[in-house]
């Protein structure tokens, strides 16, 4: 699975989009220059193939993919299955269905009424048709981490061709990914512009990158506040669908990233809200278990559930997203 592009996250080029003088003093010139070379290649992976979606003003956006559609390796029994109840329910081809599965796999989202025409039912998954918003605000972030790379490089030429591609990147977000009927980002539907998509715990990626207006991060901030406020943090979606990226399931990222979003644009009280209601569940749930989780029930304290397997203990992102709250937003 390639998952949502985070590769800039931990390099000190996604450092120099807050601070520049900090990374600078962190890192060496020659081990920023060796990170800089990983971003492109990170970044040229994404946009070759057919991964990539051409806009009327020439502005590529990206989508998940797969060239293979086969059912999953490891699900081979359910994605048959699948395909035959779309066969009935949409009349679609077995190939298509599959690689729609597969993309949705290759999202991380595995799986989200938030991939299909009818979230209800995983057999009208529709992954490739939609331009994710949380994936092409990464890539904008990438862009804009590669661009002030090159230029601390001396590299001008690169530095001006991925502002360019990150600025419009960031219109087609501001524009084309914004629901303006209903105040919140939400994924593009390719094939059906007019399709309106609903909101999402991913549409809170644009605030962690810096990529929305004020206007727009407060709209989000009120539709966060009214509908994914749970009692115990963020729900993935609003949705109901016994999928697993969907409600009543909270995912340690989602958290993180949401706060961060939120607390970059001015919402600290918010931010802090979510991350003292999660850390609280965490603890509760884990002072009854004995065990860290990789996704809980944000409207009770217990594990999450849902979707094609068993939740699991662990878990790396619980783990530092906990530590990270409290050492961070909810230090005394």
């Amino acid at each position: 699975q390639q998952q949502p592009q985070l590769h800039a996250e931990p390099l000190p080029a996604a450092v120099l989009l807050q601070d520049g003088r900090t990374a600078a003093r962190r890192r060496p010139a020659a081990g920023f220059a060796a990170h800089l070379q990983s971003l492109k290649t990170e970044h040229a992976f994404w946009m070759s193939g057919e991964a990539t979606l051409g806009a009327a003003d020439g502005t590529l956006l990206n989508r998940y993919w797969d060239d293979r559609c086969t059912p999953r390796e490891e699900s081979w029994r359910e994605d048959v299955l699948t395909a035959d109840a779309a066969k009935t329910v949409t009349g679609r081809s077995p190939a298509d269905v599959w690689r729609d599965l597969r993309a949705g796999a290759e999202s991380g989202w595995d799986f989200s009424g938030r991939w299909c025409a009818d979230p209800a039912d995983i057999a009208t998954i529709e992954t490739t048709a939609l331009a994710p918003v949380d994936l092409n605000a990464l890539l904008a972030g990438l862009e804009n981490a590669i661009a002030l790379g090159a230029a601390r490089s001396g590299d001008t030429t690169t530095a001006h061709a991925f502002e360019a591609r990150a600025t419009a990147r960031c219109q087609q977000l501001q524009t084309r990914f914004w629901r303006a009927d209903a105040g919140h980002f939400a994924d593009l539907n390719w094939r059906d512009a007019a399709d309106p998509r609903p909101l999402t715990a991913a549409a809170l990626v644009p605030l962690y990158l810096g990529l929305a207006t004020q206007a727009q991060a407060d709209a989000m901030a009120a539709q966060v506040q009214r509908h994914l406020l749970g009692a115990n943090g963020l729900l993935t979606t609003a949705l109901t669908t016994g999928q697993q990226w969907d409600a009543p399931n909270g995912w340690a990222p989602l958290q993180w990233m949401a706060a961060q979003g939120l607390l970059r644009y001015g919402h600290l009280a918010q931010a802090r809200d979510i991350a003292t209601r999660w850390c609280a569940s965490v603890h509760r749930v884990y002072l009854a278990t004995g065990r860290l989780l990789e996704k809980y029930d944000v409207a009770e304290d217990k594990p999450g559930g849902g979707g094609e397997y068993e939740t699991q203990d662990g878990f790396g992102w619980t783990n530092g997203v906990f530590v990270a709250f409290k050492d961070g937003l909810l230090s005394p």
